[in-house]
C-alpha cells in the first residue's frame, strides 16, 4: 500500500514517500537514505533487550537502574624481575605461576608476604634430607642446585653445610636457597631429576649436614653435631608449619668412619649405635618417625684406613639392632682426585646410589660377606644379596685376578689360585687355594687391606673388588652403576678353625 489517499502523493517531495500507513500515522516511509520504520516504544524496548552492545552485553534500558559494583581487592604484586603471572594471596603466602631459572620449568611458586627466597609451591610434605658425620661429610661443591626453588636449607645464613661443631644452631622457620651442594643436596637433585623424567610430582627438600671434630663414634654420639642436627629437624618442622604442610625426615646420611680412632671394631660399632639412638630419640621427641639411616662403606686408602672402623662397619652392616640402617655403596666404586677426595662426577654418583637406596629401602642390600668356611683347600663364602652374584670380568677397579679377595693372618704362605661363583648357589663365592691355609688369626679380606698380611699379598689394587649383584642404574653421568659388594674382613671357620 502506497498511501490511503493517492491525491496526497502530489504533495510529497521528490524521492520521499509512504510505503505503509496506519490509522495512527505512517509506519514505513522512504527517503533518499532508504526505508524508515516507526516502532512503538514497547517494541523498541523489547528489541533492546535482545540486541548486544559493542562490548557484548545487552543494551541497558534508558530508564533501568545501574547496579552498584562491589569494591574489588587490589591484586597482589608479583616479586620484581620475574616472569610470573596468576598471582594470588593464600594466607601469609603469595602464590603464582612463573618461569624461573632452573630445570623445573614453568610451575607454581610461593613467597612469604614478609619477603625471602621464592620456594616451590609443591604438594605433599616438606621433606628433610639430613646428614651427620666428621669433617669429610661437609664436603660440598661451590655451585647452586639445578632446582633452586626445590632444594633449600634453613634460613640461618649457614647454608647446606652446617656449623662444623663450632656454634649452636639458631632456630628459625624460614628457608633459603643453597650456595653449595652437599651430598644431601645432590641426593635431592638426583630424586628431582628422576621425577622430572617420569613426569612425577616435584617435592620441596630441606637439606642440612652437621659435623664436629669428634675422634671416635662414641664422642660423636654426645657431640654438638647431633645437637645441631636435631635443631635442624626442629627448623624443618617449624618451616613446614609456616607453609601449612606436614614435615617428614626422608633419611639421615651417616659419614663417620675414616675419622674414627676407636680402639676396636666393637667400640666403633657401639659408638655408631649410640649415634643412631641419640638421633632417633631426638627425632621421636620432635614428632618424627624413626629415621632411615644411609651410609657408604668406607675402606680407605691402603695403610691409612683405621682398621677398627673398617671392621666395625662390617659388623654394623648385619648387626644394627632396631635401627633402620642401610649401606648405599662401597666407597671403592667411586673415583678420587689428586687429593684423595671423590671427584665431582663421583660425588653425584654417590648421591645417585644413596637416592636409590632410599627409594628401595625395603629391599636394598649391597652384597655382604657373612661367613667363610674352609673345606680342604676351598673357602666357601656365604654372601647375603638381593640377586645372583657376578664376578665382573671387566674388573673396572683393577681388583686383579683374585677379584679383591686375599688372606690375612696366614702363616704358611697359602695362595689363592682362583675365585668363582658356586654352581649350586648363585649367592656363594668359592675361593680356591693351593694348600690348606694355617695361622692363629686366619681371615679372608675382600675390598680392603685388612690387618697386616703375613701371607701372599693380593695381586691387584688394594681396597677394591669385583663382586656385585645384578642390579644396575644408568647414571646421569653417563656411566652404568652397579651394586658392588661391601668390604669385609671375616674370620675363617671350618676344619681346625671351627
Amino acid at each position: 500500500m502506497v498511501a490511503d489517499n493517492p491525491e496526497d502523493e502530489d504533495n510529497l517531495i521528490a524521492g520521499n514517500g509512504i510505503v505503509l500507513r496506519a490509522r495512527n500515522g505512517d509506519v514505513i516511509r522512504y527517503d533518499p537514505s532508504g526505508l524508515v520504520m516507526r516502532l512503538s516504544d514497547r517494541v523498541v524496548e523489547d528489541i533492546a533487550l535482545r540486541l548486544p552492545d559493542r562490548a557484548g552485553s545487552p543494551m541497558p534500558l534508558a530508564n533501568a537502574a545501574k547496579p552498584e559494583l562491589p569494591d574489588l581487592p587490589d591484586l597482589p604484586d608479583l616479586p620484581d624481575g620475574i616472569d610470573g603471572w596468576d598471582a594470588a594471596q593464600d594466607g601469609d603466602w603469595l602464590t603464582f605461576t612463573a618461569r624461573l631459572p632452573g630445570a623445573q620449568g614453568v610451575r607454581g611458586f610461593c613467597r612469604h608476604g614478609d619477603g625471602g627466597d621464592i620456594l616451590a609451591d609443591s604438594n605433599g610434605p616438606l621433606l628433610g634430607l639430613l646428614g651427620l658425620g666428621g669433617a669429610r661429610a661437609a664436603l660440598a661443591t661451590r655451585k647452586g642446585a639445578e632446582f633452586p626453588q626445590h632444594i633449600v636449607a634453613p634460613a640461618d645464613d649457614i647454608g647446606a653445610v652446617g656449623h662444623g661443631g663450632i656454634d649452636v644452631a639458631a632456630e628459625c622457620d624460614r628457608l633459603e636457597h643453597l650456595r653449595e651442594m652437599t651430598h644431601e643436596a645432590l641426593v635431592a637433585q638426583a630424586i628431582l631429576q628422576w621425577r622430572m623424567a617420569d613426569f612425577g610430582p616435584l617435592p620441596l627438600f630441606v637439606t642440612r649436614v652437621e659435623t664436629d671434630s669428634s675422634t671416635t663414634a662414641a664422642e660423636l654420639a654426645q657431640g654438638r653435631a647431633v645437637q645441631n642436627l636435631l635443631i635442624a629437624a626442629r627448623n624443618l618442622r617449624a618451616a613446614a608449619e609456616l607453609l601449612g604442610k606436614p614435615a617428614k625426615v626422608l633419611a639421615v646420611s651417616l659419614d663417620f668412619a675414616l675419622e674414627d680412632h676407636s680402639d676396636s671394631a666393637a667400640a666403633y660399632r657401639d659408638g655408631m649405635l649410640a649415634v643412631m639412638e641419640a638421633v632417633s630419640s631426638g627425632l621421636w621427641a620432635l614428632g618424627f618417625a624413626h629415621p632411615l639411616f644411609v651410609s657408604r662403606f668406607e675402606s680407605g686408602l691402603p695403610e691409612v684406613a683405621p682398621q677398627a672402623a673398617l671392621d666395625g662397619q662390617w659388623e654394623l652392616s648385619w648387626s644394627h639392632g632396631d635401627h633402620r640402617l642401610i649401606h648405599s655403596a662401597p666407597a671403592y666404586m667411586f673415583a678420587l682426585d689428586d687429593y684423595d677426595r671423590p671427584t665431582d662426577t663421583a660425588r653425584f654418583q654417590q648421591a645417585e646410589m644413596t637416592a636409590s637406596a632410599i627409594a628401595e629401602a625395603a629391599t636394598w642390600k649391597c652384597p655382604t660377606l657373612h661367613l667363610a668356611e674352609l673345606e680342604g683347600t676351598t673357602l666357601r663364602v656365604a654372601v647375603r644379596s638381593n640377586g645372583p652374584l657376578t664376578l665382573d670380568a671387566g674388573d673396572p677397579f683393577g681388583a686383579g685376578d683374585h677379584a679383591g679377595f686375599h688372606l690375612t693372618g696366614c702363616g704358611n704362605g697359602a695362595r689363592i689360585t682362583g675365585v668363582h661363583i658356586a654352581d649350586d648357589d648363585p649367592k656363594t663365592v668359592l675361593v680356591s687355594l693351593d694348600k690348606t691355609p694355617e695361622g692363629p688369626a686366619l681371615r679372608l679380606a675382600y675390598g680392603c687391606a685388612g690387618a697386616p698380611n703375613t701371607g701372599a699379598p693380593n695381586t691387584g689394587i688394594p681396597n677394591t673388588g669385583a663382586l656385585r649383584d645384578d642390579w644396575s642404574l644408568d647414571s646421569a653421568t653417563g656411566a652404568t652403576l652397579h651394586r658392588w659388594a661391601l668390604p669385609a674382613h671375616i674370620p675363617v671357620t671350618g676344619g681346625r678353625y671351627a
